[in-house]
């Protein structure tokens, strides 16, 4: 089979398209046949040795993929030919990948395949910061930075279906306008202006409630500027590169809380909460109440490509590589 392969940690295009051997399935394995695989940030970070995540080269990145059970292992009650999504931490780039079975997640018939690919980690991350770490309320106000990527983009449409007010910041015109096309009642481009101040003018120099931040550096400085009190500051990620160093002083002035959103952790330690997170999203998805955006697709030989535009900060929602 073929399959997407790190040789060694270093820049992306070292990456090659190889024939790889087929593995062979243990007891509560189970063989997937890859659809489509979901492209994100850490799966960027993990080929350049940066994650927190270091799997010992060579090794196939990909870390979400829909696919078709083809074979299973003794003691797994799955059947062939069921479509799952496969949250394997790395490996789903390939044509087929061998996981656990507890890596595995029925997908709904009413979802497609491009939206299954790449819902779980960008819809259920931003759900479990919102709803569990931030108890995001009716009526508050809601910053997302890095808004028009993928968990921006998810934080922007559930936050929205929470009904809050959602204030979403990007570096670009252009990318606020997708992120208003998918919920965001108010923008701020950070390329143009100062955070700080325009989501002060925006709340009436109360602040936001809740800030969502997947990129931390000198947006994680501002938002601890523009929070409300009692605020929440959501630790999502270290998009921009730098992870940031918080001033105690002003979480004491202004009550607030930085709160961690570590959803690895999440999904491992209370998976019948995670089970109900995705149950709701699901059925949000199913109804249009979500609109999960692809805005591109590419075929697992061009991976490398998928990933300099993750690397150039050019995507806008997700990125999907088709096997």
């Amino acid at each position: 089979m073929k399959a997407v392969v790190c040789h060694e940690f270093g820049p992306i295009d070292a990456l090659t398209f190889d024939d790889v051997p087929a593995k062979a399935l243990a007891a509560g394995q189970v063989r997937v046949k890859v659809i489509a695989a979901g492209v994100n940030f850490p799966d960027l970070l993990m080929v350049q040795g940066k994650y927190q995540v270091k799997p010992p080269p060579p090794f196939t990145p990909g870390a979400e993929c829909v696919g078709t059970i083809v074979e299973v292992g003794d003691g797994v009650g799955l059947r062939v030919g069921e479509r799952v999504i496969v949250l394997p931490s790395w490996g789903a780039f390939a044509e087929e990948l061998v996981v656990d079975a507890r890596r595995l997640i029925p997908v709904p018939a009413g979802i497609s395949d491009h939206v299954a690919a790449g819902l779980v980690l960008t819809y259920a991350t931003s759900h479990h910061a919102l709803v569990q770490r931030a108890a995001l309320a009716p009526g508050e106000t809601l910053l997302v930075l890095g808004a028009a990527g993928g968990v921006g983009l998810a934080a922007v449409e559930i936050g929205a279906r929470l009904g809050a007010r959602v204030i979403a910041a990007a570096s670009t015109r252009e990318k606020l306008a997708v992120c208003r096309e998918h919920g965001a009642h108010e923008t701020v481009c950070y390329g143009q202006v100062s955070l700080k101040d325009a989501v002060k003018e925006l709340t009436g120099g109360k602040g936001a409630d809740v800030i969502y931040d997947p990129v931390g550096g000198d947006l994680f400085d501002a938002s601890l500027r523009c929070i409300a009190w009692k605020g929440r500051l959501l630790v999502v990620g270290f998009a921009s590169g730098r992870i940031p160093e918080a001033p105690a002083n002003l979480a004491l002035l202004k009550g607030c809380s930085i709160v961690g959103v570590f959803w690895g952790g999440f999904i491992e330690r209370e998976r019948a909460l995670f089970a109900s997170n995705m149950e709701q999203l699901y059925g949000w998805v199913e109804r249009g109440e979500l609109r999960p955006y692809v805005s591109e697709t590419y075929p697992l030989a061009r991976a490398v490509e998928a990933l300099r535009r993750v690397e150039r900060r050019e995507v806008v929602g997700k990125l999907v590589l088709t096997a």
